[in-house]
């Protein structure tokens, strides 16, 4: 790839950027232009064949072929034998993903199927398979309306619910059409547009460049120059970019303040994140909120919210005797669930989790006020000043004294900026 690749808009509707998913008949005649994807999205081909590229991996596409991609994946359509006939669904992944995480498997576990489509997005259907495919994608234009007719559907009750159930619906029957050990199939070499990929799934991180390096054995100058020419951005506005997207999700779906989303999406404060987001989006946060919001609308079975209070719960009581069993216990929940819901939502575990918010914490007190470091360490929760200070190096890379020296408070940056990963 020697040229800038578009990326498209994170908004799922032209109509009303809340909306859950929107629902597309389109035809291509040609070839495309690649295109680095924000949002989510199932194409169910009707008619056509010819080659569709993932992650600049090239598959056969011919009538009845599911394709799933994922926030971040970059597609092309490189061969078109016949023109190609499809219906386009963009759908809000975290919300369905959320109604998923919800249920067990009989083997106790949850099916990691975001896994098992960034492995097989392509796949191919029976006479039978397809037919249910069919009924279920005309079931969803019946309930949002054809995007490009620019008329939603007839209001209907249980709207949001009933397309929840058919999002799920598809993603349950990709699962059944993996053959037999083809979802537990690993690649042995990785492409470098999986870098976005993992970037987006851990945006709320410390991310670094030499970090991807260990990680995609790539050199750092090769990453970064590899970022710039696909997406025209620089590592941190890019990396900004993808949190703007996390963002909006958040403010549409959850109560947490700007403080909170600052430091679960890895800004350096309230005001820099409101000052990214409305760069990116052009609009104030908080008017955006206002605006958009459905919370009491999207996904109101009580157990979606979980993660999000659990969160929200650690978050506001982080000074207090916290442990995993006991949180875990006040919201009904096994260690190993809360575990598995934080890892999903912050790629975070209990612990991990706690003691981020905690030393976050310490260090605005180390530089803001002129406590000791036994005073601290008590103050935002640990037992012991051993304790803290084992964390903190940790987590900072110095001790506590060392950091209280050397660091300086600085204004945070007016956009994508060294400060912000």
């Amino acid at each position: 790839m020697s040229e800038t690749i578009e990326i498209q808009s994170v908004a799922r509707s032209a109509l009303d950027q809340s909306r859950l998913c929107s629902f597309n008949h389109e035809v291509i005649d040609a070839p495309t232009a690649p295109l680095i994807h924000q949002e989510a999205r199932f194409l169910f081909i009707n008619r056509g064949s010819g080659t569709i590229q993932i992650q600049n991996r090239p598959y056969p596409v011919r009538p009845n072929t599911l394709i799933g991609i994922l926030p971040w994946q970059i597609s092309q359509i490189t061969e078109v034998k016949e023109a190609w006939q499809y219906y386009l669904v963009i759908y809000h992944l975290e919300s369905v993903n959320r109604v998923l995480r919800i249920f067990y498997e009989e083997s106790g576990g949850t099916v990691p199927w975001m896994t098992h489509l960034e492995q097989s997005p392509v796949l191919p259907c029976t006479v039978d398979q397809a037919a249910k495919l069919s009924r279920i994608f005309a079931l969803l234009r019946d309930e949002i309306g054809l995007e490009t007719s620019r008329q939603p559907a007839p209001s209907q009750p249980l709207r949001n619910t009933a397309v929840i159930n058919h999002l799920v619906e598809i993603i349950c029957a990709a699962e059944r059409m993996l053959q037999p050990g083809q979802a537990n199939r690993r690649r042995t070499a990785f492409d470098p547009s999986d870098i976005l990929r993992y970037m987006y799934t851990h945006c709320g991180e410390k991310l670094t460049l030499k970090m991807l390096s260990q990680l995609f054995y790539y050199s750092e100058s090769s990453i970064s120059n590899y970022l710039t020419r696909v997406t025209g951005l620089s590592f941190f506005d890019l990396l900004n970019e993808m949190r703007v997207g996390k963002t909006a999700s958040f403010l549409l779906y959850t109560d947490f303040t700007i403080e909170e989303l600052a430091e679960i999406l890895g800004y350096v404060d309230a005001s820099h994140i409101s000052k990214v987001f409305a760069a990116r989006n052009g609009s104030k946060i908080g008017e955006y909120r206002r605006t958009y919001q459905k919370i009491e609308e999207i996904c109101r079975i009580e157990e979606n919210q979980t993660a999000c209070r659990v969160i929200s719960y650690i978050y506001r009581n982080y000074n207090q005797e916290l442990s995993a069993g006991q949180t875990a216990r006040k919201f009904g929940l096994s260690v190993a669930k809360l575990n598995h819901l934080l890892l999903e939502q912050i790629e975070r575990n209990f612990d991990g989790f706690l003691n981020f918010v905690r030393i976050n914490r310490a260090s605005e007190l180390l530089l803001r006020t002129g406590k000791t470091v036994d005073d601290i360490a008590m103050e935002v929760g640990y037992n012991s000043t051993k304790t803290f200070n084992r964390h903190f190096l940790k987590q900072r890379h110095m001790q506590p004294s060392v950091f209280r020296r050397s660091i300086t408070l600085q204004e945070p940056p007016e956009s994508g900026g060294s400060k912000a990963n």
